[in-house]
């Protein structure tokens, strides 16, 4: 058969997959499948060579050599990277430690606390119940969580300091409490009384590390968070929030199951999520990395994040915005169902066109979002979008992403049909710029672009 030389790149690659599968290769020992006949993988992620996809596997290489610089330079304990091309995973790598103190090495099975990266989790598990009609975007959350009803709006102080309160111009709706417009926050950095209220309930903290008091669940947390006022009137601004643990609590309320029971039915065990939970389980915590921070001599030393937080036992509050534990692999698994339109190798969690909902910019047109400064971004349903590539330094409009606490980061591109998942556990201010890296290496190996 002859190929046509102005055939798309695209098309000549899916017509040598077809052709023959001795193209697909293993980018690592975990990752290595039985080939059926047909080309089908008996698991669930396919590997393949960089250059099956237009990339170019010594550039690629220069992802894990930057990671293991940082580790060298004493910045990082370690690092899992992973990347995907076209449904197919072209990069896995670790370099490193997960534990500096026995010297355990990284491996790319570890499992990592991911924080934020729990935020897109939940808001699919929201959008799950959205397609079964359970809620309107429009709704207002107090329809379905009466401890939220009739919130008041910060206003500022009195002659004495005491807060003033205002009617909210219109409640809390569900697509601001999914896209950080509804006025809640997180209160860490106590900017207004608000902020300052939401530390003394310890709301924003334990949001962060997934904590509340003893005993104390989901419905405790948004019984708290209904006795203080809104930081903003809805609509008005963005701001980095507890909403999603709102949202959290809000899946349970419209599915009757607890949120982590719906988490494993609906999405962890369809997408063979197998190592991702609410805490590290027994059988499994050799593999949970430690987490690290820097002393005052640079030095990286071993701390958790958050005082307090106790991943050895299962919590009593399942945290929609910060709770989970997971592994590269597994959230690679929930990003390219994302970037398949909803469904991963024939499980199908969403429809196309809500993943494309959740994706694009939901902020009103009033108000102006840089996610944390980020020049060219706005947001949409628990995910931070890129409305203006040259802006954002980034390569795709539409490219979506998130990271958590601890440093880890994933992105996804559509238009390069690229998913990144990075995995570290490091804090503190010499913290390196690692997903900033890992972006531009990433693009610089791939010699097939598709959106130019």
């Amino acid at each position: 058969m002859k190929l046509n030389s102005h055939m798309p790149f695209r098309a000549i690659k899916q017509l040598l997959m077809v052709l023959s599968i001795s193209t697909l290769v293993a980018c690592s020992a975990s990752l290595t499948f039985d080939i059926d006949a047909d080309g089908a993988s008996s698991g669930e992620l396919r590997t393949t060579s960089p250059e099956a996809v237009g990339m170019d596997s010594d550039r690629l290489e220069s992802i894990s050599a930057a990671m293991q610089d940082l580790v060298d330079e004493g910045l990082l304990a370690g690092a899992v990277t992973m990347a995907s091309r076209d449904n197919r995973v072209v990069h896995f790598e670790s370099v490193g430690y997960r534990d500096l103190e026995s010297r355990a090495p990284m491996t790319n099975d570890t499992l990592f606390r991911i924080y934020s990266m729990t935020k897109p989790v939940t808001g699919v598990a929201l959008m799950i119940l959205y397609e079964e009609g359970k809620f309107n975007l429009s709704d207002p959350v107090e329809q379905y969580i009466p401890e939220l009803k009739d919130l008041r709006v910060y206003a500022g102080t009195d002659s004495s300091g005491n807060m003033l309160t205002e009617e909210a111009d219109h409640p809390m709706t569900i697509r601001e409490l999914m896209s950080h417009t509804g006025g809640l926050t997180y209160g860490i950095f106590a900017q207004s009384p608000v902020d300052s209220a939401y530390l003394e309930s310890r709301l924003g903290a334990a949001a962060a590390a997934g904590i509340l008091g003893p005993g104390e669940t989901s419905q405790d947390f948004v019984r708290k968070l209904g006795q203080i006022p809104l930081k903003h009137q809805p609509g008005t601004r963005w701001e980095y929030s507890v909403s999603v643990d709102v949202q959290g609590y809000l899946v349970e309320v419209l599915s009757g199951q607890s949120f982590g029971s719906f988490l494993k039915e609906r999405l962890f065990d369809p997408l063979g999520m197998i190592d991702t939970h609410f805490y590290a389980p027994p059988d499994k915590r050799d593999r949970f990395a430690q987490v690290y921070t820097y002393n005052d001599s640079g030095e990286l030393t071993p701390s958790e994040l958050f005082p307090g937080t106790d991943y050895t036992a299962y919590p009593d509050f399942e945290a929609g915005g910060s709770g989970l534990v997971s592994t590269a692999s597994d959230y690679m698994r929930f990003s390219q169902m994302l970037l398949n339109g909803g469904e991963l190798n024939g499980t199908r969690i969403l429809s196309p066109l809500t993943v494309s909902l959740m994706n694009r910019d939901q902020s009103p047109a009033e108000v102006d979002i840089s996610v944390f400064g980020r020049g060219g971004t706005s947001f949409g349903l628990d995910f931070a979008v890129v409305t203006d590539p040259i802006e954002a330094e980034s390569y795709s409009r539409g490219e979506y992403y998130w990271g958590g606490a601890a440093g880890t980061w994933f992105w996804i591109d559509p238009v390069e049909e690229i998913v990144f998942i990075g995995m570290i556990q490091i804090s503190g201010a010499l913290t390196p710029d690692a997903r900033g890296i890992s972006h531009r290496l990433l693009y610089q190996s791939i010699m097939e672009p598709y959106g130019i």
